[in-house]
């Protein structure tokens, strides 16, 4: 956890950051989003703060006192950004799946939807530590 906004000073180098888990739940629930607007959307979201860390500034040392840079602040609110979005595709994405689901049972005998649909509609469970 990043919790200071000094933890970065002077850290003139740092320009890049990456999600740790590359196949983890995160990017398993981003590929199973059933709409490619939403998985553009996430990727763009995930790969933003590659774009603003450059121009961030990491601030300064000096003998009266510690110079805050932005690297840090930047950081904890792109990881809040990302958490948000998908937090929110996964909401819209139940939504989907339960009209979807709705409309089946109407159409198909109840035991083919949940045994055979359902669980290929899923997303993996996810959760933001």
């Amino acid at each position: 956890m990043i919790t200071h906004d000094n933890i970065f000073t002077v850290c003139n180098n740092l320009k890049h950051v990456d999600l740790v888990e590359v196949e983890g739940p995160i990017h398993e629930t981003i590929a199973a989003l059933q709409l490619e607007e939403w998985r553009n959307d996430m990727n763009e979201e995930i790969n933003s703060i590659n774009q603003i860390l450059p121009n961030a500034d990491a601030g300064e040392w000096s003998n009266r006192h510690v110079g805050d840079g932005e690297k840090a602040h930047f950081i904890r609110r792109w990881l809040s950004s990302v958490h948000r979005r998908i937090l929110h595709y996964q909401a819209e994405h139940q939504r989907v799946l339960d009209m979807a689901v709705t409309t089946l049972v109407l159409a198909l005998p109840h035991d083919i939807v949940m045994k055979n649909v359902l669980s290929f509609l899923e997303l993996p469970s996810y959760t933001f530590a």
